[in-house]
């Protein structure tokens, strides 16, 4: 007992003298790191967040817009799980979650439009975390990009342009006021074409000298006459300018003349519009036509129809191009920066028309299928189209486009280049034509079907886009040169 006592009265006097020694320093120190650590503690702050970012879910993408959120705050989320809904500049994509968590706040809500690349949408937490408690780090990068409003500066005043030492030239309506008024034409400061004075330029002058002399009878009404095309709406013209002719465009204001209203554009309406200029600013197009007899793939179909194999006309004609690019695989290339690129696979792109616009699903290896393949891919890639449920592997690539306005009664027409592809064919209704048989000169009926090949001079040039035409129509015209699967 006694030798505990003793014992533990030396440790407390060691330890009062090595605090003696070290008071300031660690006493400091001490204090400053528990308060700091404190602070910056989740029980203070709140639980550390997983931040989810707008991802680029296409190439092209620049920004997205929030569709449908799949998860709501507190929804404990899996890596994998789908997140939201994102329409890009192609389609509606799935986002999914890259971590284990619970989504603790939504930061952009259903219906956000233009979100661009790297904006925070939602803010996770680890599992076991208080997701009520989640810290919303500041708009830092929206703040640093939206510069300070400028002060409004007033417009530089226009100069008035000095009156014509020449012979005067007044309109009638000007003459008519200055004359009624009595005002010398001098004193007029002429703003029209080739120093003509104008009417305004006289009223501006009978503003100057209200007093001047007036014929009692004529003065008034032609002074007080208002412009023709001055509408209630309208702002006050500036002195020495003259009224527009149409109206300036107003939106929000229906029914007057020449209003307008304005109509938000989507994602893939602004990448198409992008994508167009593009083409046919950068990329030097060349066209070719050619007329088909589809009166062997008229035949196949009824005889395919009758062991109830449903395919197109649009079907057969993929099936053409794939077999002639595989023929001619000088055809088949894209243009890069640096020059061709030979592709070793044979994948089309075939245009559908969406409610939010165009877009091109790809036929990967269409050389290797057969036409009953052909039609099953276009048609499920067709309805996911316009479903916007397309991936990205599925509309991106592809080495040769066809766009087919046929069923709209359409009978030819050239169609835009999609890039970096070479070539893009354009094809037409088919129509009934009589034709002269030359063995025994009697008189029968075709159907004649018109395509259109747009080039890109930079890899095709005229003589191998007529040789791809030739080759295709023999295709298309003998379907049994084509393997039928």
């Amino acid at each position: 007992m006694a030798a505990s006592l003793r014992l533990g009265r030396q440790g407390i006097l060691f330890g009062l003298r090595f605090a003696k020694l070290k008071k300031k320093s660690w006493t400091s120190y001490s204090f400053q790191d528990n308060v700091r650590q404190f602070f910056q503690s989740p029980y203070f702050f709140g639980a550390a967040p997983v931040k989810v970012e707008m991802p680029a879910l296409s190439p092209t993408m620049e920004e997205g817009n929030i569709v449908k959120w799949l998860k709501k705050e507190g929804d404990a989320v899996a890596a994998g799980d789908a997140l939201c809904e994102i329409e890009t500049d192609k389609a509606v994509v799935t986002l999914e979650s890259s971590d284990d968590g619970v989504l603790a706040k939504i930061l952009m809500e259903e219906g956000s439009r233009a979100v661009r690349l790297g904006t925070l949408i939602a803010l996770m937490v680890e599992e076991g975390e208080d997701w009520k408690t989640v810290e919303i780090p500041p708009p830092v990068a929206a703040t640093q990009a939206t510069p300070a409003p400028a002060a409004p500066t007033a417009p530089p005043p226009h100069p008035p342009r000095a009156a014509s030492t020449g012979p005067l030239r007044l309109s009638p309506a000007a003459r008519h006021i200055l004359d009624t008024h009595g005002l010398d034409p001098q004193l007029a400061t002429p703003t029209g074409h080739r120093g003509i004075i104008t009417k305004e330029d006289a009223l501006n002058l009978l503003k100057k000298f209200p007093d001047s002399k007036t014929t009692p009878v004529t003065a008034a009404p032609v002074a007080a006459a208002p412009s023709p095309v001055a509408t209630p709406a309208a702002a006050p013209l500036p002195p020495g300018s003259r009224p527009m002719y149409p109206p300036q465009s107003i939106p929000g204001k229906p029914g007057a003349p020449g209003t307008f209203t304005e109509v938000p554009a989507s994602n893939v309406r602004r990448v198409i519009a992008q994508r167009l200029t593009q083409s046919k600013t950068t990329i030097p197009h060349a066209y070719a036509t050619i007329d088909c007899d589809l009166g062997a793939v008229m035949q196949l179909r009824k005889e395919m129809a009758k062991a109830e194999i449903k395919v197109s006309v649009n079907d057969f004609i993929i099936k053409a191009a794939a077999a002639t690019l595989r023929e001619l695989p000088e055809v088949n290339v894209t243009w890069s920066g640096e020059g061709p690129q030979a592709l070793d696979s044979i994948s089309i792109s075939i245009a559908v028309a969406t409610p939010k616009g165009l877009i091109t699903p790809i036929i990967t290896n269409a050389a290797d299928k057969g036409v009953q393949e052909i039609s099953a891919n276009a048609k499920a890639l067709a309805q996911k189209a316009r479903n916007g449920k397309l991936l990205p592997h599925e509309y991106q690539g592809g080495s040769f486009s066809i766009s087919n306005l046929g069923m709209f009664g359409i009978s030819e027409f050239s169609a835009v280049i999609n890039p970096p592809q070479a070539c893009i064919l354009a094809v037409g209704t088919s129509r009934a034509v009589l034709h002269l048989t030359e063995e025994t000169g009697a008189l029968s009926t075709q159907q004649l079907m018109t395509v259109t090949l747009s080039s890109d001079g930079r890899l095709v040039d005229d003589e191998l886009a007529s040789r791809f035409l030739d080759k295709f129509r023999a295709n298309l015209e003998r379907p049994q040169r084509m393997t039928l699967n």
